[in-house]
């Protein structure tokens, strides 16, 4: 017997389906107004204050712009060493942390635990990190990026909450073959949470591609800035940033407003082009790692 919905049930579908419409708009749209401005020419796009549906007259000469602007040609170097090295790093640091928090009976643990774990709630503040890294001579260097983010305390819990899915006999019974801690974290424990660790490396990474604040405090040297902080530059009209590095002022103001959208799809674009594969590992991976009372 099929089920007759009524008039309530179907005026709640509706309702339902329109709410959904609409939230589905407003988040989107957005996104969609960006590309669209990114190729519309800009004395039209300044004329076209509300909603933008198509491209109106059509030009690629922002995106020609913006690719000969030398900060955004760096700004990219920079965040792809950023990242490079710092993923490497993370991972690397995340998964000895959380292999030393997940082992049992090891010295020292309980007061290793509480220092780590001070250090997810307190820090010293903006003006000590800064004297920190002039007193180490990281000023002005990509490491001032780097290093002083190198692992992630919450990260670090979620991977030790995967290690500890992964049952001990495993660990036993490769300690009776004669294998050493290094051998187990790395030949048994790391395939193992390999989910969680593409997740993490998605958190990592997001993390360093939309950086700007602390490359603004310890970076002098503008061709030093990573992708954010330029896209920011481009963003302000009058940024000192900009105008100190563009060498074609006239072109500047021809493609003023158009300019700041092509920048927002030429550095949002390439982090949105990871999600697609990284997707089947995120689900798996927040499960495996979640955080368990």
């Amino acid at each position: 017997m099929l089920y007759k919905k009524s008039p309530g049930d179907i005026a709640f579908d509706v309702i339902n389906m329109i709410i959904m419409l609409f939230l589905v708009f407003v988040t989107l749209y957005p996104m969609y107004y960006v590309v669209i401005a990114s190729v519309t020419d800009n004395i039209a796009l300044l004329a076209t204050p509300g909603f933008l549906w198509y491209p109106k007259g059509f030009t690629l000469g922002a995106f020609r712009l913006a690719f000969t602007h030398p900060l955004l040609i760096s700004g990219y170097k920079n965040i792809l060493i950023i990242m490079v090295v710092s993923l490497f790093i993370n991972i690397f640091l995340s998964l000895f942390t959380a292999f030393f928090l997940a082992s049992k009976n090891m010295l020292f643990k309980k007061p290793v635990l509480f220092i780590i774990l001070f250090t997810m709630f307190f820090r010293g503040g903006m003006i000590p990190d800064y004297l920190n890294i002039r007193s180490l001579h990281l000023y002005n260097t990509l490491w001032a990026l780097i290093l002083p983010g190198a692992i992630s305390v919450y990260n670090c819990i979620i991977y030790r909450t995967a290690i500890e899915t992964i049952p001990d006999s495993l660990s036993e019974s490769a300690r009776i073959d004669g294998a050493n801690d290094i051998t187990i974290l790395f030949r048994i424990i790391f395939p193992l949470i390999k989910p969680t660790t593409v997740v993490l490396l998605l958190y990592y990474g997001i993390g360093h591609w939309n950086s700007w604040f602390p490359a603004s405090i310890y970076m002098q040297d503008n061709y030093k800035l990573p992708i954010q902080n330029v896209l920011r530059a481009i963003l302000i009209a009058n940024s000192s940033i900009l105008n100190s590095a563009a060498t074609e002022t006239d072109q500047i103001n021809q493609f003023a407003e158009s300019i700041k959208y092509a920048a927002i799809v030429i550095t949002t674009v390439p982090i949105l082009f990871v999600y697609p594969f990284l997707q089947r590992y995120f689900v798996k991976g927040v499960m495996l790692g979640a955080v368990k009372g």
